[in-house]
């Protein structure tokens, strides 16, 4: 029996690749809305981060959602952000 292929995907902060599973999908709704997505089911573009809030700043800092989303993010979403994955890192 062959072995179940591990879907890979890279994050956007520090650059390596992992399995989808051990990283946080943040994803742009077909309204334009950026938001976290700890189940990866929500409906539309997704990209991937680690769950640090380091590759969240390195991503930030190098605008790759940006580029990903093609669109502006304000500060407030990425604080947003950044407060519901420091919630969830510590309730795991």
């Amino acid at each position: 029996m062959k072995p179940k292929k591990i879907p890979m995907r890279m994050c956007l902060g520090c650059g390596e690749m992992k399995p989808k599973k051990e990283l946080l999908r943040v994803v742009r709704s077909p309204e334009g809305e950026i938001s976290l997505d700890f189940t990866g089911k929500k409906n539309g573009r997704g990209a991937y981060i680690c769950l640090s809030t380091d590759c969240l700043e390195k991503a930030r800092k190098g605008r790759r959602l940006e580029k990903t989303f093609s669109c502006k993010i304000e500060d407030s979403v990425y604080e947003v952000m950044a407060n519901e994955l420091r919630n969830e890192t510590e309730n795991s």
